[in-house]
């Protein structure tokens, strides 16, 4: 894996090449080695719920979903819950602006361990189930459309 550098803030950023789909983990919602289609074109991260609903406990509110849906092999019908998150405007792959929710959670690509914001997609009707967009790329990534899974490639040598 060649690592090019590039200087950001006077400070050398190793950047690392990926490809055009890798395997991810969001250790967070307990799942791993996931395939994600890099997405240059998309700005945030997208992934697959389904079941999708707000839950008042008392002035609290709680989101709840189900990971995935029974069609996918990770399918495991356990719902998450979360009580921090918020509602965003977001343009779908199909340039309609739909409002979704958006949590924020722990993302691991190339060994590389990233913080950002999920919106949660219904992307059943869609080859991947998770969506890897510039929010996540920039932070020190290089995408190489010719391979896919580079990554895992690497990992195991």
């Amino acid at each position: 894996m060649i690592k090019p550098n590039d200087k950001k803030k006077g400070k050398k950023v190793e950047k690392i090449i990926i490809g055009r789909k890798e395997l991810i983990d969001l250790p967070d919602l307990g799942v791993f080695s996931i395939q994600a289609k890099i997405d240059t074109g998309a700005y945030s991260t997208a992934f697959h719920c389904n079941d999708v609903y707000e839950l008042r406990e008392g002035k609290e509110k709680i989101l709840c979903f189900k990971i995935l849906d029974p069609s996918h092999p990770l399918f495991s019908n356990k719902e998450m819950q979360f009580k921090t998150y918020t509602r965003k405007k977001i343009k779908s792959s199909f340039g309609q602006f739909e409002k979704r929710f958006v949590i924020k959670t722990k993302l691991i690509i190339a060994g590389k361990e990233i913080m950002t914001e999920v919106s949660l997609s219904d992307r059943a009707n869609l080859k991947y189930p998770v969506l890897i967009g510039r929010k996540v790329l920039s932070k020190g990534f290089i995408i190489d459309v010719t391979k896919v899974n580079l990554t895992s490639k690497i990992e195991k040598k």
